[in-house]
């Protein structure tokens, strides 16, 4: 690990409208993000294939849209009901996890 500041290394990324540190590790950065505690953090970026030893600010574009769309859509990836925090929802049924 280099301690110098990549070119493209961003200090604040603006996810979910939430601004997230770039400076710390990934897997703990996003959990500013509420309704994203570590847990959840940790097997979205499992699904995701992203290093979860780099920091928060070398994520690239499309490495953070895809964090995204998993948080978005954890059933499609395949990350259990049991796991999301909107089970059996009662106006609509169905199983989610809210994010803000």
């Amino acid at each position: 690990q280099s301690l110098v500041i990549p070119e493209k290394f961003q200090h604040i990324l603006r996810v979910l409208n939430t601004n997230i540190d770039g400076r710390r590790k990934i897997a703990f950065a996003i959990t500013a993000i509420k309704g994203v505690g570590r847990r959840y953090a940790h097997v979205v970026l499992r699904k995701a294939d992203i290093d979860l030893t780099k920091r928060a600010g070398e994520l690239t574009e499309d490495e953070v849209e895809r964090v995204i769309t998993i948080m978005q859509n954890p059933r499609q990836y395949k990350i259990p009901d049991w796991f999301l925090n909107r089970q059996k929802d009662v106006k609509d049924g169905k199983y989610s996890q809210v994010t803000a």
